[in-house]
């Protein structure tokens, strides 16, 4: 059992819990995930036992988000989703937890500041939903055409689109 610490990014919402399984290895490519997680396309999520989730600061600004699985289906029919938790300060999502497993937790892996392992291997799931521009299928291999920068680069996205001849 490993003990984590996690927080928001503008530290108004700080929390910790126990997990079992601290390795953060699955990608959830689902349409609610890319679209509440911010940047990549996909969000990672880990585990946590619920029952030792305690907020340690700023309870009231914790917010939770509920969405809908099957937004096409009639309202009668629709299925809710996780509720997922951010700060509302500075919308960062901290965890999502989910009734039809109430022992667990599932913080996502940006949230925490403990330091997690690195996964052997990782998993991408629910690529059916997945958008082109961010389907692992679909893009280059890790090699030496693709950059990598430790901070930002000293160039602007614009920069970068012109020089690939990508900019219309």
């Amino acid at each position: 059992m490993r003990q984590l610490k996690g927080s928001c990014h503008c530290g108004a919402v700080a929390f910790e819990f126990s997990t079992p399984a601290p390795v953060p290895f699955m990608r959830c490519y689902c349409s609610i995930c890319r679209k509440t997680s911010g940047g990549g396309g996909y969000t990672v999520n880990i585990m946590g036992m619920s029952d030792t989730l305690a907020v340690t600061r700023g309870k009231e600004n914790l917010k939770s988000y509920r969405a809908v699985k099957n937004k096409e289906a009639a309202p009668e029919d629709q299925v809710l989703c996780q509720n997922r938790y951010f700060c509302t300060t500075c919308a960062s999502y901290l965890w999502a937890h989910c009734d039809d497993y109430p022992q667990w937790i599932y913080p996502y892996a940006s949230a925490i500041d403990t330091e997690l392992p690195v996964p052997q291997a990782t998993a991408s799931i629910m690529l059916g939903s997945t958008k082109a521009w961010a389907d692992p299928r679909k893009l280059p291999k890790r090699d030496s055409c693709n950059e990598t920068f430790d901070k930002y680069p000293n160039y602007s996205l614009e920069q970068w689109h012109k020089d690939h001849a990508q900019l219309h």
